[in-house]
């Protein structure tokens, strides 16, 4: 045969390819993209807010699943953290007859509700599904 001579103690043919290295790392990667696609299915849904709707004395967050706030006071500013997506909004209400300003701000992955007045406010929240959709409820009064 032509080419099969020893060329420094080798052959000068290629070596036979290895076809189940080919297999076990095809069959591997099959099983890791199947396994993602798994995944994603049983991934809950994200939390979005949807919109902001201002109440007497307080605050109306709509969501579409049930949000779960952390409520933070610094310096009388009323704090609500939402591990939520949405955009950033802001606005005045009234607080016991007397302007108060919000505003929905986004800081890292969360979505912070600020309530500033010219006294120190105290909040209220509570959440409630309405027809598919949770309501967040915030009820602010001056301390």
């Amino acid at each position: 045969m032509r080419g099969s001579e020893l060329e420094g103690e080798q052959h000068s043919t290629d070596p036979r390819p290895r076809p189940w290295v080919r297999v076990i790392g095809s069959l591997a990667l099959f099983g890791f993209l199947i396994g993602l696609m798994i995944g994603r299915l049983f991934q809950p849904d994200p939390l979005w807010l949807e919109r902001v709707e201002e109440r007497e004395q307080g605050l109306e967050l709509w969501f579409n699943v049930e949000p779960v706030p952390r409520e933070e006071h610094a310096g009388g500013v009323f704090i609500l953290r939402l591990e939520s997506f949405g955009r950033e909004q802001q606005g005045q209400l009234q607080v016991q007859g007397r302007l108060a300003n919000w505003r929905l701000q986004r800081e890292r992955k969360d979505l912070v509700l600020r309530v500033l007045a010219a006294r120190p406010l105290r909040g209220d929240w509570r959440a409630e599904e309405v027809d598919g959709r949770w309501r967040l409820l915030v009820s602010l009064v001056e301390q």
